[in-house]
C-alpha cells in the first residue's frame, strides 16, 4: 500500500514539474510576428516613462545626450529633464511652443519653437519624434515595402539581455543602401522630402551641405542627393514582455549614424495630469 502511494505521489510530482516547464517555455514566434506585434503595441500605447541615452553623429563627431522622459500620446504631452534643464510641451498649450527652464544664461524660462534652431541645433530629431512612434512607423514602412521579401531583410538573431531586459534581437540588413538623385517638386523642403521618402532629413543635409535649413522651400526642378533608405543596417532589440523597442542602433555607409537606448521603461504607468503642468510640485519652472 505504501509503495503504491509513493508511486502515485512520484507521478503527481513529475506531472507538476513537466507542466511547470511547459508553462515556462515561451511560444515560438517568427521574425515577422515579433516585428508586427511590436508595431501593434506601439499603436495601442498610451503613456511611457523612461530614461533615454542617445548617440548621434554630428558635424564635429558624435553627440551624447541623456534625458528622463514622461510621455502621454493622445493628447500628446511631454516632460523632459536633462541635467538641470526642464522642458514641458503640451499639444495646444503655450502656442504649441516648448516651455523651457534652462540651466545656464539667461536663467529665465523660455518659450521656444520645437522645430527651431535653438531647440534642435545639431540633433537628428525634434520633440515631434520623441517616444517610439517615429521609429515604429519607419520599421513598419520597411516591413510593408519589402512585402514577400521580408525575410531577405529582417532576421531574428536570437535573444539577449539588453538594458537589463530580456529582448529579441532583430537585424534589418539593407544591402542595397546607397544614394540617388532626387528632383525637387512644388513647395518641397528637406523635411517634407524626408517624410515623403521615409528617410532622415539630417542625413539629407549631411550629403547636401550647401543647404542649412530643414523647412526652407527649395527651388522646383533643382536636384539633390538623397539616401534610398533610412538605414543600411539596423540592430533592433525588442523587449520580450512589453514588445517595445528598447535599443535601436542605426548604421549607414559611414558607420554608426545614431543609437537610442531606453532604460527603466514603464509602460502605461499612471501619470497625473498635473505632471504635465509647469506648476507641478516636483518641477522648478
Amino acid at each position: 500500500m505504501l509503495k503504491s502511494k509513493i508511486v502515485v505521489f512520484t507521478v503527481i510530482i513529475c506531472c507538476l514539474l513537466y507542466s511547470g516547464v511547459a508553462l515556462a517555455q515561451k511560444p515560438s514566434l517568427t521574425t515577422k510576428e515579433i516585428v508586427f506585434k511590436m508595431i501593434k503595441t506601439i499603436e495601442d500605447l498610451e503613456r511611457l516613462k523612461y530614461s533615454l541615452k542617445i548617440i548621434e553623429r554630428g558635424k564635429k563627431g558624435y553627440n551624447h545626450y541623456e534625458s528622463s522622459v514622461k510621455l502621454n500620446r493622445k493628447p500628446r504631452k511631454i516632460y523632459l529633464y536633462i541635467k538641470g534643464i526642464e522642458l514641458l510641451w503640451v499639444s495646444g498649450w503655450n502656442n504649441n511652443k516648448a516651455f523651457v527652464k534652462p540651466n545656464s544664461f539667461p536663467y529665465i524660462n523660455l518659450s521656444l519653437d520645437p522645430l527651431g534652431f535653438l531647440m534642435r541645433q545639431d540633433q537628428h530629431h525634434t520633440l515631434n519624434e520623441m517616444g517610439v512612434d517615429y521609429f515604429g512607423g519607419l520599421i513598419e514602412y520597411m516591413a510593408l515595402k519589402n512585402g514577400n521579401r521580408f525575410d531577405n531583410y529582417f532576421k531574428l538573431e536570437g535573444e539577449e539581455r539588453i538594458n537589463n531586459r530580456p529582448c529579441y534581437k532583430v537585424i534589418i540588413d539593407n544591402k542595397d543602401f546607397g544614394y540617388e538623385t532626387y528632383t525637387i517638386g512644388e513647395n518641397e523642403s528637406i523635411t517634407s522630402i524626408a517624410r515623403k521618402l521615409h528617410i532622415s532629413e539630417y542625413m539629407i543635409l549631411e550629403v547636401n551641405p550647401k543647404f542649412k535649413d530643414y523647412f526652407d522651400i527649395l527651388k522646383k526642378g533643382q536636384t539633390i542627393k538623397v539616401p534610398n533608405a533610412y538605414a543600411k543596417h539596423v540592430t533592433l532589440y525588442i523587449d520580450q514582455l512589453y514588445f517595445l523597442p528598447i535599443s535601436i542602433k542605426i548604421l549607414d555607409d559611414k558607420g554608426l549614424y545614431e543609437q537610442y537606448d531606453y532604460h527603466f521603461l514603464q509602460v502605461n504607468p499612471k501619470i497625473d495630469d498635473a505632471e504635465f503642468t509647469k506648476q507641478y510640485k516636483d518641477y522648478k519652472f
